[in-house]
């Protein structure tokens, strides 16, 4: 009789811890948004923008980004003005409009995060792919200076340079290589700007995964710690075990990354009409439905 029970409880123990590791089904679509923060001018536009789709049942995830100065016609503003002026559900909104696909959750990274989570990591090895100089990297705090009368403003800039190749970042080099704005050349495009960003995400994707990382539980939970004590989500914590069961099952290799690139997108000729004087990026198809159909052949075939 007792070894019945006894059964019966352990059916029920193996049934619990596989209803416990069982994946949520469909997809899960969160928005990543990147702005510089408090103490930057501008501080919550959204300079990095990344739709993340993410397969429940295996742990496949499309990391696609969105290039900043994208035109969004009825709100006559760039992508990365839309948090500002509307928030996080209507860039949700817009932002799934673009790629056609529902977005479930969003999520809103600032500087100082970002640098606490690459110094957690105790710095991260990015491929730098060219060599870039950007004379123009704004200084944090300095941006009314009027630098005793200097036309130009130098003073509320610095130079900065990477070298092509590996690098190790910390994260304020980190956060610079992803930041810079006025690079020479074609790294001072918003498409390579968009790059840098991808690969830096890889670089900490390959840090975490790493086994010095990934079996040291202590530096597991100080980045688990500092995430959850300073990330802005509307992901409800009672869906954190629904990640968490989902994570178990991802793999490097199981990450796909992508770049809206100037194969879909187009620079037209500022117009005070149609877009208020700026540079600006708009569909090359003058709609979005070749970027939905971009997209949904990513996630159909991955």
């Amino acid at each position: 009789m007792s070894f019945g029970i006894g059964l019966v409880v352990f059916s029920f123990m193996v049934l619990g811890i596989y209803r416990f590791l069982l994946p949520p089904v469909g997809r899960t679509n969160i928005l990543v948004l990147g702005a510089v923060g408090e103490g930057y001018a501008g501080g919550d536009l959204t300079d990095t923008i990344i739709f993340l789709s993410v397969d429940n049942q295996t742990g496949k995830i499309l990391m696609l980004s969105l290039p900043r100065d994208i035109w969004i016609a009825p709100l006559r503003t760039k992508l990365n003005s839309v948090y500002h002026y509307e928030g996080m559900e209507k860039t949700k909104e817009v932002v799934g409009e673009i790629v056609g696909q529902p977005i479930n959750y969003g999520i809103l990274i600032d500087s100082n995060l970002f640098t606490k989570i690459i110094d957690a990591l105790g710095k991260v090895e990015v491929v730098v792919e060219c060599s870039f100089d950007d004379y123009k990297y704004p200084i944090a705090g300095k941006e009314n200076d009027e630098c005793e009368g200097d036309p130009e403003y130098k003073c509320r800039y610095e130079h900065i340079h990477f070298e092509a190749g590996k690098q190790l970042m910390d994260g304020a080099a980190a956060l610079k290589y992803v930041r810079s704005r006025y690079a020479e050349g074609e790294e001072g495009t918003d498409f390579a700007r968009s790059q840098r960003q991808q690969r830096l995400l890889l670089a900490v994707k390959n840090k975490i995964f790493s086994p010095h990382f990934f079996l040291d539980p202590r530096q597991s939970f100080r980045l688990f710690k500092i995430i959850t004590s300073n990330i802005q989500t509307d992901i409800p914590k009672e869906k954190y075990i629904d990640f968490l069961k989902t994570a178990l099952r991802f793999r490097p290799k199981n990450l796909k990354t992508e770049v809206l690139n100037e194969n879909y997108l187009i620079q037209p000729p500022p117009s005070k009409e149609k877009y208020d004087n700026q540079w600006v990026l708009v569909p090359r198809t003058e709609n979005w439905e070749e970027i939905q159909g971009y997209v949904a052949s990513l996630i159909g075939k991955f």
